[in-house]
């Protein structure tokens, strides 16, 4: 019979130790060795306050104080913190003090039961971590903890950009508002001319109703451009915590600095992307998932121990402690598989985040590249830009004046206004794009952030 509980014994264990082979690892990504597109390799380049904007720097500074976003997301790093105490609590001990206090008395008959008692005890109870089951779940929630934490700067990472890209956009949008309200003021000068000149009979009804086109093709891209303003000052605002729309101080782009943002080398953007870092952080914590559910396959020690007192007096309760003394040791034997599966299910989950991981890396390298592309294509659209709008303006002001000189005709004209004033708004389309590479290059190479350890 003893031979028998030994084998059964080693039998169980044997059959905790086995665990499902692990799903074959997924291929690392290459990584490159310099970027694709024109970029510098300083470390140190200029950053927000390269735009040279006090109003922007401010408004950053209410959205990281202000955004509900921002605040969901600290919250979010608060539980993963509870969650990582509370892990972090199974490798001690559990003590616990109870006080009981009793009396019963006879409601009828004959039996005497009358009497009181008092109980006081303290009690502890202790697993041991043989296998590090406990220590693995620990584990995985720090690194859980870690992985809240870069999400979190994620979050922060992601509002300081759309904070940057949105006042950009609401700025512009404000200042082709103006330009097309000069261009209506423009144009409704001109039809003046004309009325003026078809009273005269020097202006025929035609090129009355085309110049009366123009003008309302021009209120009407006005009223467009007006309503994207304030669309995109509505925008602002929620970033910021605020309903309705944010008025802005800063009336154009002009006065706006492109920054000059060094790309360094790609060896070290892994360590500059907080999504990258919480991707690897989870994927730590799926190892430590696993080392955990395949430690609960195994047999579990436990101790315990009591100290008590009872009596039926207070000043007597003292007078006769107990003590008492606990060890167990158990192992699953049956459980329908569930041990296994929760295994499989941990290292699946890792296999999972494995490839999640090296998603996100593939991303990150992306991201940049078609930043670097972004802000390279902007720098030589808007210098081809400029040279555009230049002659577009000289061509506007040699047709009006030929015009009212009778040296040239409406048509000439017509398109010499459309010419710059599409030239003038593209002019700003132009700035806005180049500045806003800028953003998306900022916000790809990770915006200043660096790994920080949790002094855990």
């Amino acid at each position: 019979m003893q031979r028998s509980f030994i084998t059964l014994g080693v039998s169980v264990l044997l059959a905790a130790c086995v665990t499902a082979p692990r799903p074959p690892e997924v291929a690392a990504p290459a990584l490159p060795t310099r970027w694709q597109a024109p970029a510098s390799e300083c470390a140190a380049c200029g950053g927000w306050q390269a735009f040279g904007s006090a109003e922007l720097e401010a408004l950053t500074a209410q959205a990281l104080a202000q955004n509900l976003d921002l605040a969901a997301a600290a919250a979010r790093v608060a539980q993963a913190d509870a969650t990582a105490r509370i892990a972090g609590a199974a490798l001690q001990p559990g003590v616990t003090a109870q006080l009981d206090a009793s009396r019963q008395d006879r409601l009828g008959g004959e039996a005497v039961v009358a009497g009181r008692s008092l109980g006081a005890s303290l009690s502890a109870q202790y697993e041991l971590d043989f296998w590090g089951r406990h220590r693995a779940a620990r584990d995985s929630a720090l690194r859980g903890l870690q992985a809240s934490v870069f999400d979190r700067d994620t979050v922060r990472l992601g509002l300081i950009a759309s904070v940057a890209s949105t006042w950009l956009q609401a700025v512009s949008t404000g200042e082709r508002s103006e330009i097309a309200t000069l261009n209506l003021s423009r144009a409704t000068r001109v039809l003046a001319l004309v009325e003026s000149r078809a009273r005269a009979g020097a202006a025929t009804p035609l090129e009355l109703a085309q110049q009366r086109g123009l003008v309302a093709t021009q209120a009407r891209s006005l009223a467009a451009l007006r309503q994207q303003a304030v669309d995109a000052r509505t925008t602002l605002a929620l970033l910021l915590g605020e309903t309705g729309a944010r008025a802005l101080r800063t009336p154009s782009l002009e006065v706006l600095v492109p920054p000059e943002l060094g790309a360094g080398l790609p060896s070290g953007l892994l360590a500059r992307r907080p999504d990258v870092a919480a991707a690897e952080a989870r994927l730590a914590a799926a190892d430590a998932d696993v080392a955990a559910a395949r430690a609960a396959m195994l047999p579990r020690v436990t101790l315990g121990g009591s100290l008590g007192y009872a009596g039926d007096r207070m000043r007597t309760l003292l007078d006769n402690p107990l003590y008492s003394l606990a060890a167990g040791l158990a192992a699953p034997v049956f459980d329908a598989g569930r041990l296994a599966a929760e295994a499989d299910q941990a290292t699946a989950r890792r296999t999972e985040l494995l490839a999640n991981y090296h998603q996100a890396i593939v991303a990150a390298f992306g991201d940049v590249e078609v930043a670097l592309n972004a802000v390279d294509g902007s720098r030589a659209q808007a210098e081809a830009q400029s040279e555009e709008l230049l002659q577009a303006g000289r061509a506007a002001t040699l047709a009006e004046s030929r015009y009212r000189a009778g040296a040239e005709t409406l048509l000439t004209l017509l398109d010499a206004q459309r010419t710059l004033y599409a030239a003038q708004d593209e002019a700003v389309q132009a700035r806005l794009a180049r500045l806003q590479a800028g953003v998306a290059l900022h916000r790809a190479l990770g915006g200043g952030w660096q790994v920080a350890e949790l002094g855990r």
